[in-house]
């Protein structure tokens, strides 16, 4: 709406004021209300997820994280329904300290076993969360640059959140749903420390160990534990003026296997070199991941494997149920405090208060 000027009045010499811009809409005229996420009966999540619908997986995902139950009732149902159609998949956990070049290398190995062997693969990364804010970054996907636009490869980070008992049991759910919609080879990256390793070796066939050389004294940085869990080791990096480094690592490390008895699996876990940056001796790690898969299945120790993880897996789970039973019991929640308080005012042992609230939580 035009507005009136008294200063242009033909009376007021020489002065004149000039018409502004007219006023923007207050609201963005391209601006679109957003749509509701859609949802679907856990017997419509199943046939999208069979059908390969990568949204619709990854919000089956995000069901199975979610802490609200009647999500978790879904979720559930979910997984139930897509057992039928899992287990037939090559499960790879990849573990590494901070700076091994996880990333870099899972991007690499992606990239060959999509375009070599035609593979579809599935990328399960565990991200550790801050302890203060219980933030995480999730950013494995953006140094995973030429996967993350792939369209047969799927990337889902998830944090740990301070549990990461639960979070294992959920990518281990997480693998279902992908096996099901048709992923036949599936990465669960770790976060490299911690109790992380034990947890994913606990759900996947072959446990691959990246390894830095010219970090200092070699033997320093092995540790038995994950050693013995390695069925296969690599040492990146091996490029440039590191090769002679990357080969003198390899050479401690198998000198160092040699002490450890023979693994169950009955097979003597290699160690090799590549550069992930590179992609430099990528095929021979992969030639050797599949001959040990082959060798597994033959000798039996695949399958038996497997169950083993079933099992374990079974007792993880009542565990960590009675957990959440426990600390959800109203009588429990409102004694808690009261135990806490005792135990800092040390009236009482922080045992005898954990004794006193168990025997609250079975008489009650």
């Amino acid at each position: 709406m035009k507005q009136h000027h008294p200063e242009n009045d033909p009376q007021y010499k020489g002065l004149t004021v000039n018409e502004g811009v007219a006023s923007p809409p207050v609201v963005n005229p391209y601006w679109h209300a957003r749509r509701k996420r859609q949802t679907f009966s856990p017997a419509e999540y199943t046939e999208q997820i069979r059908k390969g619908n990568i949204t619709v997986l990854s919000q089956a995902v995000t069901l199975l994280e979610s802490q609200l139950p009647e999500h978790q009732a879904i979720a559930q149902e979910v997984i139930e329904k897509c057992l039928a159609y899992s287990g037939h998949s090559v499960r790879i956990g990849i573990t590494g300290v901070p700076g091994a070049g996880k990333s870099t290398s899972i991007d690499a190995f992606g990239m060959h076993l999509i375009h070599e062997r035609q593979k579809k693969l599935a990328v399960l990364a565990i991200d550790p969360s801050s302890e203060r804010s219980k933030g995480s970054i999730l950013g494995d996907k953006t140094r995973m640059e030429e996967l993350s636009r792939e369209p047969n490869a799927f990337i889902r980070p998830s944090p740990s959140a301070g549990s990461l008992g639960g979070v294992a049991r959920k990518t281990r759910e997480t693998i279902i749903l992908c096996e099901a919609a048709g992923f036949d080879t599936i990465f669960v990256e770790t976060v490299g420390v911690g109790q992380s390793e034990t947890a994913v070796h606990s759900m996947v066939d072959f446990f691959l160990l990246i390894q830095l050389a010219g970090t200092g004294d070699e033997l320093q940085g092995i540790k038995r534990g994950i050693m013995e869990m390695a069925d296969g080791i690599v040492v990146n990096k091996a490029d440039g003026n590191n090769i002679d480094k990357a080969n003198l690592a390899a050479a401690q490390y198998r000198n160092a296997l040699h002490l450890f008895p023979l693994p169950p699996s009955g097979w003597s876990p290699k160690v090799m070199t590549y550069s992930g940056y590179y992609k430099l001796g990528i095929r021979e790690v992969w030639d050797s991941v599949y001959e040990y898969i082959d060798y597994t299945k033959q000798n039996g120790y695949f399958d038996f494997r497997r169950n083993s993880q079933s099992k374990y897996w079974m007792y993880e789970s009542i565990n960590e149920q009675l957990k959440n039973h426990f600390y959800q019991s109203p009588v429990i929640a409102k004694t808690l405090v009261q135990k806490e308080q005792q135990v800092l005012n040390s009236e009482i042992s922080s045992f005898q208060a954990a004794k006193q609230m168990l025997d609250l939580y079975f008489n009650h």
